[in-house]
């Protein structure tokens, strides 16, 4: 069990405490405009497949769907050929033959499947160093789990289905599948964990996680079963092959379930007229994100166990205090979520005292993240096409204030170009760039930064009388909810020292635990059974975890509740502060700033023409040889039609490079 763990887990534990060394080293908050010429940052950035059922898949993502394929075909054709010469060496009845050579084959199908898994957990620990140390936003990650969720699963199910044809062959199939061995496989325990997994897989397959998520969310918490029942079914040395994936995914969930116990206050939850919920969480000054990062909420009156993801809408330029995101109601959950605040708002406007302002207990959220691309893509461009479907803005009004906000502070950022590309089906949307904490952009931010943003309203050929008033966005008056606490800062993005830490000390104690079980159990009283041992194995990973790391997650938690007190935030001291700086803005505004909504342009009764927008941004910012950062939110066609488009620019000899990434998820 220990070589096979130091051959396959160990490399990836090596990485990942390396991975940390390096975070210290070369942190990625700095603009890096080397990156954009280098030949990795450019696969990256490339779209290889545009139409098919993998989605816009880039370079490298194409590179390494084709080391997994060739991994599998060579594997099973060289496992197949082997063990047809084994059997064909061996005087053997025909039907023993088969039934060895079923047994064989789904032997080698099970090993390639515990392979595969090792990069199935790797993707979906979101705070995860390794993540991080790629630059791999966890949106983007999970996509990979999803492909390897398919592949794994496609051989587990082979595996299992070897079997049962060879046993049927046999004639002791229910025999066979319930025999729980003391030394060698326990079939029962393998029967329960693929049977869970099944579960998983058919209902994670994109139409039905479409129309019946929440069947989706609860049905894939059977994940612990899944590993489990793996467990006890191919015992400890041969877990060890992915236990080291298995390890930080546990490290990650520990921590996210400690950060998720935070009640957090909400400073502002509101209606806009549009439709869309607007939800300001209070943040600890000491927790950093970018424009890019997006956080998971939980509203327990809705759901104890569901966690939607959302991008942030707000700068940290906008506020240490706060944190915005901007909510579109789709389903039950988000429909539900917006009746409770209009509620809530509508009692307000009635009983209008004083004494009705703060409403406690009636939305308890909790928050785990914030997560993201570790470095800001956005500053890393002096020419930048922000591509935008609907709520898909989001993102991008956290993006636009981010950038007017360093050009006014003079702080490090390269965008000078930007064209936003925006598509909506009704005009009511378009005031959801109110939304934007800098409205009005001075004369010298203008003369540093061209700012174009084309509002194309897709279900509408004429504007509306009321055009002229309606970026006059009246939201109601937000209601505050006090639930006793910030956001936590117990995040695997958040303090480097601390989550290293929490790291190391985990794994060593582990490894402790395990050696000491080994010495004062295992030998002393004779443990020889295979699925006992692994399941050995399973405890001392997550005594490891839960003993030694929780204490330091627990430190972690004093040093930030002493960093908070030390910085402590009083809500009515904010408010003033922010009523004082907002007359002193009206106060000393320049005559000359222009508000966003005045350099925008409404075009109706059309979608963007991606072609012609491109090429003529691309000649307005130098022509050829020009470095364009293109960043898509939005459906997964309109992804695919942008990626067309940066695909057939980039293929044009001395034309400008189009760097093309996407901003959303798919859940």
């Amino acid at each position: 069990a220990g070589t096979v763990f130091l051959f396959f887990s160990g490399p990836i534990l090596l990485i990942a405490a390396l991975a940390y060394v390096y975070i210290f080293a070369f942190p990625g908050d700095h603009v890096q405009k080397k990156k954009l010429r280098s030949l990795s940052f450019r696969l990256w950035t490339f779209p290889v497949l545009v139409d098919g059922p993998l989605g816009v898949v880039s370079a490298v993502e194409f590179i390494g769907i084709v080391l997994f394929v060739v991994y599998i075909v060579f594997s099973m054709t060289y496992y197949v050929v082997d063990s047809v010469s084994f059997i064909s060496k061996a005087h053997l009845p025909p039907t023993t033959r088969s039934e060895l050579l079923l047994a064989l084959i789904g032997l080698r199908f099970g090993s390639v499947g515990l392979f595969c898994m090792i990069f199935l957990f790797l993707p979906v620990s979101r705070g995860s160093v390794l993540l991080r140390l790629i630059d791999i936003p966890f949106e983007h990650a999970t996509r990979y789990h999803v492909w390897l969720g398919h592949l794994t699963m496609a051989l587990f199910t082979l595996h299992g289905l070897c079997y049962v044809i060879s046993y049927s062959l046999l004639g002791r199939l229910i025999e066979e599948l319930t025999q729980w061995k003391e030394v060698g496989i326990a079939n029962l325990a393998g029967v329960i964990s693929l049977m869970a997994g099944l579960l998983m897989w058919v209902t994670s397959l994109h139409p039905v996680r479409k129309r019946f998520f929440e069947l989706f969310f609860y049905t894939h918490q059977l994940y612990v079963v899944f590993v489990v029942f793996l467990v006890l079914h191919v015992g400890d040395f041969v877990f060890s092959i992915s236990a080291g994936a298995v390890f930080l995914f546990m490290l990650d969930r520990f921590l996210r379930f400690w950060q998720s116990r935070a009640k957090v206050d909400i400073v502002s939850a509101a209606c806009r007229p549009c439709g869309t919920v607007e939800l300001v969480f209070s943040k600890p000054p000491s927790l950093r994100y970018n424009a890019l990062s997006f956080i998971f909420v939980q509203v327990r009156e809705l759901s104890f166990l569901q966690w939607h993801p959302f991008s942030v809408s707000s700068s940290p330029m906008d506020g240490r205090y706060h944190m915005s995101i901007l909510i579109k109601v789709l389903g039950t959950w988000t429909d539900t979520l917006k009746r409770i605040i209009t509620d809530v708002q509508e009692q307000k406007s009635r009983s209008d005292s004083e004494s009705d302002q703060s409403q406690t207990g009636r939305i308890t959220a909790s928050i785990e993240g914030p997560y993201g691309h570790e470095s800001p893509y956005h500053l890393m461009y002096e020419n930048l096409i922000l591509v935008a479907g609907g709520i898909g803005i989001s993102p991008f009004l956290a993006i636009l204030s981010d950038i007017i906000h360093r050009v006014e502070q003079g702080m490090p950022c390269a965008p000078r170009n930007v064209l936003v590309l925006w598509s909506v089906k009704k005009t009511s949307e378009l005031s959801l760039l109110l939304a934007v904490d800098a409205q009005s952009i001075s004369s010298s931010v203008c003369d540093k930064l061209h700012l174009d943003i084309q509002a194309f309203v897709t279900q509408e050929t004429d504007p509306p009388l009321e055009d002229g008033i309606v970026g006059d966005d009246q939201k109601a008056p937000g209601i505050f909810v006090k639930n006793g606490a910030a956001m936590s800062g117990l995040v695997g993005t958040g303090d480097n020292f601390w989550a290293a830490m929490y790291f190391a000390v985990s794994t060593l104690g582990s490894v402790l635990a395990f050696v000491l079980v080994q010495l004062y159990y295992v030998k002393r009283f004779n443990v020889y059974a295979w699925w006992h041992l692994g399941l050995l194995l399973l405890l001392c990973m997550a005594a490891g975890i839960v003993l030694p790391g929780g204490l330091v997650v627990l430190l972690w938690h004093l040093s930030e509740k002493r960093r908070m007190q030390d910085d402590r935030w009083d809500v009515d001291a904010r408010a003033t502060a922010d009523a004082e700086q907002t007359t002193n803005a009206a106060g000393g505004a320049d005559a000359s700033a222009a508000s966003l909504a005045a350099l925008r342009t409404t075009r109706y009764g059309c979608r963007p023409k991606f072609h012609a927008e491109f090429a003529a941004f691309a000649e307005r910012g130098g022509g050829a040889a020009v470095d364009i950062g293109v960043l898509v939110c939005g459906p997964s066609g309109l992804q695919a039609s942008v990626a067309r488009e940066c695909r057939s620019q980039n293929l044009r000899r001395g034309g400008a490079v189009f760097h093309f990434n996407s901003h959303s998820f798919d859940l």
